[in-house]
């Protein structure tokens, strides 16, 4: 509990201090840990997406979804992406993010719900595939 409420104040500065268009939390297995600040920034093409978790390290991952659109519905949307990560621990780890996912978007509330994975190859300290990495993200749209 303690975590999470120390992400959200974060969050909440970080929506200050940002001008994303959409910010919340990601759960799901995480570079590093299990509970990031999850940003959202639409572009003209696709969107970015980027998260940052804190814990015995900062992770950092950011992800360019180069395929972003509706599934003939206006509130399911689908995103394909890709990007690197940094693991600021001990060891430092660096790689390549895949993301593929589904989110809902609330026409009532100002939310976004989704779901995806995150397929990671590690670059450097230990090269190795990661392919069991699912989450699911909670953001509020503004």
């Amino acid at each position: 509990m303690r975590k999470i409420l120390i992400i959200a104040v974060l969050a909440f500065t970080g929506l200050q201090l940002s001008n994303a268009q959409e910010i919340g939390v990601r759960f799901g297995n995480i570079v590093g840990n299990d509970v990031a600040i999850d940003f959202a920034w639409a572009l003209n093409a696709g969107r970015i997406h980027a998260d940052v978790s804190f814990g015995n390290g900062v992770g950092v991952e950011a992800l360019y979804d180069f395929l972003y659109g509706s599934l003939g519905d206006e509130d399911l949307y689908y995103y394909v992406g890709l990007g690197g990560y940094a693991w600021l621990g001990d060891p430092l780890g660096l790689g390549i993010s895949g993301e593929a996912g589904i989110e809902y978007r609330f026409q009532s509330l100002p939310l976004a719900l989704g779901i995806d994975w995150r397929p990671t190859f590690a670059i450097l300290q230990n090269t190795n595939f990661h392919a069991d990495r699912f989450g699911l993200n909670l953001r509020f749209v503004f």
